[in-house]
């Protein structure tokens, strides 16, 4: 039975290359020298450090760029509230999104329903395996997921015949 995953997997060699290109850039320019603007990533989690919340903007700015850059879709993050950290200083936390959430699989699952195409959609840990008769109605389940899921950056991987 023809099948496929519905993922949303970053590549994270990318990301940590765009986040070493943004600390490399951070350190060269001008408007940044004598200020705490700085960038780490730890796991799956973005650190952006500044002195206001103007300087934050523009090392998320940076990153986005360098992201562009390689390739990485930037609908992979999710930034938070910047927060005070000490002093006159603040964090804002960025997190890489790996895997889709539990919302938006029954969403995926309910629109491959509502579709009244013959397939089935069953939730699988941070994925979604769509399966059915005919290759063609898959391939149309696809594009009905690309279009209505766009918040999203969506892969489909392990297309079996």
């Amino acid at each position: 039975m023809p099948s496929f995953d519905t993922v949303c997997e970053a590549d994270f060699v990318e990301i940590k290359n765009a986040v070493d290109n943004t600390t490399k850039e951070i350190g060269t320019r001008f408007d940044f020298k004598g200020t705490s603007a700085a960038i780490e990533l730890k796991d799956k989690e973005i650190t952006l450090l500044g002195d206001a919340d103007f300087q934050l903007q523009q090392v998320q700015d940076i990153l986005r760029g360098k992201l562009a850059k390689r390739g990485v879709d930037v609908r992979f993050l999710d930034v938070q509230k910047p927060q005070k950290a000490g002093g006159d200083k603040l964090r804002q936390l960025v997190r890489v999104r790996n895997g889709i959430d539990a919302e938006q699989a029954k969403k995926i699952q309910r629109l491959i329903k509502d579709s009244k195409l013959k397939l089935q959609a069953a939730i699988q840990e941070g994925k979604v395996r769509v399966s059915g008769a005919k290759r063609d109605d898959l391939q149309a389940a696809m594009a009905l997921i690309r279009k209505e899921v766009a918040e999203l950056p969506l892969s489909f991987d392990n297309f079996r015949d």
